[in-house]
């Protein structure tokens, strides 16, 4: 009688679990499940901006990197995270238990990446744009994407060695939205720092990087404390009435990262 009871109260307990876990499960398999939930973001990026204007979810925390948003995900103090497709797979990468969400609308509304400049410095955005247009006519472009965005994904970071008796050009950026510009060792490494050395080429300089917080990188350029910023950074309406743009060098789309 005694091992009856038993059995009846770990089947109930086993029951009540199960019953539990599947009412707390979050299911997110487009735009439309985020309503209602707590999605995680990197503060003052586009993801940050379109789940502010457009995903009615009950709350939207910050975070300083994608990496950082991942790890509350991962501990289950938000639901998803909202960020660009490269990083994500990255992110995705190095955390098995998670995986990527796509959905249609953010597909047919890819975002293209520009460097800044403070407004009105048309000297520079010039050079800036004459890399660009030359890195695209002679191949190194293309060389480019298959060193940080390779089929195998096993990066290899171009040999760049530069003339440190020349003046300096500051390039401001966040350092942790790879493979667009990460840390690798003490060094900041990436997409957008390689074809940063080649615009401080074109203007006769050496590159100084200088790490920030996403969301500082525009009031950096305003206090002139950088010359330009080129961090994976979506050309906007919004961000064109404080800083000049240069032509795109490339076009992302953003995902949604969810647990497994």
């Amino acid at each position: 009688m005694k091992k009856s009871i038993f059995v009846l109260v770990t089947a109930l307990v086993v029951l009540f679990s199960s019953c539990s876990k599947a009412k707390n499960t979050v299911v997110i398999n487009s735009i439309a499940d985020l309503q209602g939930r707590k999605i995680g973001v990197q503060a003052g990026t586009t993801g940050d901006l379109w789940a502010q204007e457009e995903s009615k979810a009950a709350s939207i925390a910050g975070f300083k990197s994608g990496i950082d948003a991942a790890l509350d995900l991962k501990n289950g103090a938000i639901d998803a995270v909202v960020i660009d497709e490269l990083p994500a797979l990255e992110i995705v990468k190095r955390n098995p238990d998670l995986k990527i969400v796509r959905d249609p609308y953010f597909a047919e509304n890819k975002e293209e990446y520009a460097i800044a400049v403070k407004k009105g410095n048309t000297e520079l955005l010039e050079k800036i744009n004459l890399t660009i247009n030359t890195l695209k006519s002679n191949g190194e472009y293309d060389e480019l994407l298959n060193a940080f965005m390779p089929a195998d994904g096993n990066i290899k970071i171009p040999a760049f060695k530069a003339d440190k008796s020349k003046s300096v050009i500051k390039m401001g950026t966040n350092a942790s939205f790879p493979p667009f510009e990460y840390v690798e060792g003490t060094e900041v490494v990436g997409f957008d720092v390689t074809i940063s050395e080649k615009i401080a080429q074109t203007c006769g300089s050496s590159l100084t990087v200088v790490d920030m917080a996403f969301d500082s990188l525009i009031a950096a350029l305003g206090a002139e404390t950088v010359d330009f910023v080129a961090a994976g950074m979506s050309v906007t309406e919004e961000r064109k009435k404080n800083v000049d743009f240069s032509e795109p060098y490339f076009a992302s789309e953003q995902v949604i990262i969810v647990r497994q």
